[in-house]
């Protein structure tokens, strides 16, 4: 034990001489959650839909079908009640759900108004504002070829109903997806060059002979830099909370243990790429092409997923952001527990044991 906790000082001091990686390591975080989080927009189409039809008249089956025809919309499944919709919502299955009332078509006729409420997930303010514009926007059409030539028209009046974020502020959708591009791109560029760097030094003969086996090895190399991450998920968190006013919601331990959980998860794809690199440029720029643009394209918050093509989808299942940031947005902006998330908790465990597997079967005892 005493030779393991030697092997983690030794680490550790090599990042905190090593002044402009320590300042990698602690302020780019920072500044990238403020540029990011007050600056990234993004534009959506074709999002799931559910609808709660509880006239089943002549009306509603026009409105859903056109709702349903249409190219920004894809009506997933028909509820039968509000508890449904929330359900729905917190499984996330749905971006917005269309509720019609109980004689719908009866009050338009009778009394030349009828209501729709429309109540979308604003946890991505962006999409929830657009999606609501494009069905009110439907059903005004619809609305105009009732009588198109009367002075007075019937009138169908949306009521939109936003969840989780009704002020729409652009943060609560890109903390989270910042949170895991920062860390996943942070943890895996600093410890992508931690065993190739031994090498390049000359010092990894005096690792290949000592008594540890290479599992306590890679182990002593990712610490400190879990150690540096526990405090860029500190520092992420209070930026978060107090500079772009985006409240944690859920339980806060929660929030962290799945950031440690994501952040070794990152480590280890640092420390396979680490272990099949040659030199440390080969290691940071593979680091950075590989993980930057796939993390960036397909965590879910610069562009929705389901609007991908389905062999883009399925490539997304295995970044480790998509994961992570779907963790953050249900734990800290809608206020759901860990059975909420636990299969995607499942999945950034297994993906962590492969890599750090991985990582020890190529792991060379000789330099050749």
């Amino acid at each position: 034990m005493k030779q393991f906790l030697i092997f983690v000082k030794k680490e550790w001091l090599h990042i905190w001489r090593d002044r402009r990686t320590l300042f990698i390591l602690l302020f780019m975080p920072v500044i990238q959650i403020v540029l990011y989080g007050f600056a990234l927009t993004n534009e959506v189409k074709n999002s799931k839909v559910a609808i709660f039809d509880q006239s089943k008249d002549e009306a509603t089956t026009v409105i859903s079908n056109e709702i349903a025809a249409s190219r920004y919309f894809n009506l997933v499944k028909n509820v039968y009640s509000y508890k449904d919709i929330e359900a729905t919502f917190r499984k996330g299955e749905i971006r917005m759900a269309i509720v019609f009332p109980a004689g719908f078509r009866y009050d338009l006729l009778h009394s030349n108004h009828a209501q729709i409420q429309l109540i979308a997930d604003a946890s991505d303010p962006n999409t929830a504002n657009t999606l609501t514009n494009y069905a009110s926007s439907i059903i005004n059409d619809y609305q105009q070829t009732l009588h198109p030539t009367e002075d007075l028209p019937y009138t169908i009046k949306t009521q939109v109903r936003m969840l989780y974020n009704p002020e729409l502020k652009g943060a609560y959708n890109f903390v989270p997806g910042v949170m895991a591009l920062v860390l996943m791109l942070v943890c895996a560029m600093m410890t992508s060059i931690a065993i190739v760097k031994e090498k390049e030094m000359g010092t990894m003969e005096v690792i290949l002979v000592s008594p540890l086996r290479p599992f306590r090895i890679i182990i002593a190399k990712t610490i400190p830099y879990l150690l540096v991450s526990m405090l860029n998920i500190t520092s992420i968190l209070l930026l978060s909370v107090y500079a772009l006013d985006v409240p944690i919601v859920g339980n806060l331990w929660l929030l962290i243990a799945e950031s440690i959980l994501f952040t070794i998860t990152s480590l280890s794809v640092g420390i396979l790429i680490s272990n099949s690199a040659k030199t440390q440029q080969t290691a940071m720029f593979t680091s950075m092409m590989s993980l930057f643009l796939p993390t960036l394209l397909f965590a879910g918050f610069m562009f929705p997923i389901e609007n991908m093509p389905i062999p883009l989808q399925i490539i997304s299942n295995i970044v480790p952001a998509k994961w992570y940031f779907i963790i953050v947005k249900d734990v800290m902006i809608k206020g759901l527990g860990f059975t909420a998330v636990w299969k995607e908790t499942l999945i950034l465990i297994s993906m962590t044991a492969a890599l750090l597997g991985i990582s020890i079967y190529k792991f060379k005892i000789r330099l050749a």
